[in-house]
């Protein structure tokens, strides 16, 4: 059961905080095809304290999405305080503290996969945010630095012992960053030490890999990152499985084309037209792949500017993909 404060999930399915991706509009459209609880992308606690801008921007939540938890980053036990007082603020259901990015940029601050190399130390400042706030505070990390370091037990613990009140698991070192395989084993050892909430992440790619992961491991919850990338319904699917339902196939190219407009459309609401416009063009490959003509469709998509122009298109195109598709149920019928 993954139970942290207001939130009590059988078998959650947690969206992972991702730079450039889970901003509010896709979060929303993640919420409606299943996800349970939504994360922020990682937001730089010194960015926070400072009052910048664009940082702010990423901590903007919005009462739709709940249940949803901003996680933070840094390597300074006092901006991290800070950084979570200000978080909590906007009063989401629970912080999380990022101490699995293997970015060599976050790495060099002592952040992210930075803090594996001082347990202690990471113990302490962790301890410190709990403290500091009232809200529940959870912690994503990985399981060592390289697979001579591996520490995770040692850390489950200690972050256990501190307050935290779950912990997500990406189950790779910090050396392999995403590639190699994810070792799920590692999931059920971390529960063997902690009663606290456990989430598996890493090599989840499709709703089949969240019905393995369950089915693999004593994981409470699981954290799709890549997988959702693109194919939001990994979450809606997932869900069918594990509930022993069919799924389809492959998406149609309706569903596709309206979950791109719905997700530009909220884009806008959040975001203004011109940015919301620019920034979607990163996500028209994962929606429109596979479909017939869509690399010429993605070319004119990426000259438009407003959103009737994209829906036009976007509607346009599906007409011509009913066209293709009842010629070839035509061509293909049975003779009578």
């Amino acid at each position: 059961m993954f139970r942290v404060g207001p939130i009590e999930k059988e078998k959650a399915l947690l969206l992972a905080p991702m730079e450039d991706v889970t901003d509010i509009s896709y979060r929303l459209v993640c919420r409606e095809l299943g996800a349970d609880v939504v994360y922020t992308e990682f937001v730089n606690a010194e960015g926070i304290v400072r009052k910048n801008e664009k940082t702010h921007r990423k901590l903007k939540i919005i009462n739709e999405e709940r249940p949803v938890g901003i996680q933070i980053y840094g390597g300074r036990l006092e901006s991290m305080v800070d950084a979570a007082k200000i978080a909590e603020e906007l009063e989401p259901e629970l912080i999380d503290i990022n101490a699995g990015c293997w970015i060599k940029g976050v790495v060099a601050c002592g952040a992210g996969a930075g803090m594996l190399k001082d347990p202690e130390n990471m113990q302490k400042l962790v301890k410190a945010v709990v403290d500091a706030v009232g809200l529940p505070v959870t912690v994503k990390t990985r399981i060592g630095w390289d697979h001579e370091n591996i520490n995770i037990l040692e850390i489950a613990k200690r972050l256990e012992d501190v307050g935290v009140k779950a912990l997500t698991v990406h189950c790779r070192t910090r050396s392999m960053g995403h590639k190699g395989d994810a070792d799920w084993d590692w999931i059920n050892r971390v529960k063997e030490v902690v009663s606290i909430p456990v989430a598996l992440n890493g090599n989840v790619m499709t709703a089949r890999d969240v019905v393995d992961a369950f089915t693999q491991t004593t994981a409470d919850a699981v954290m799709i990152a890549r997988g959702a990338i693109g194919y939001p319904w990994i979450f809606k699917d997932a869900k069918r499985l594990l509930e022993g339902l069919p799924v389809d196939t492959e998406i149609s190219y309706v569903e596709r084309i309206r979950v791109c407009l719905r997700h530009l459309e909220l884009a806008t609401t959040v975001k203004g037209e011109r940015r919301a416009i620019l920034e979607q063009r990163k996500y028209y490959s994962g929606y429109l792949k596979g479909l017939s003509n869509a690399g010429s469709i993605r070319q004119e998509l990426m000259k438009l500017l407003e959103y009737t122009q994209v829906e036009e298109l976007l509607m346009g195109y599906q007409k011509y993909l009913s066209t293709l598709e009842h010629a070839y149920a035509n061509v293909h019928q049975e003779p009578k």
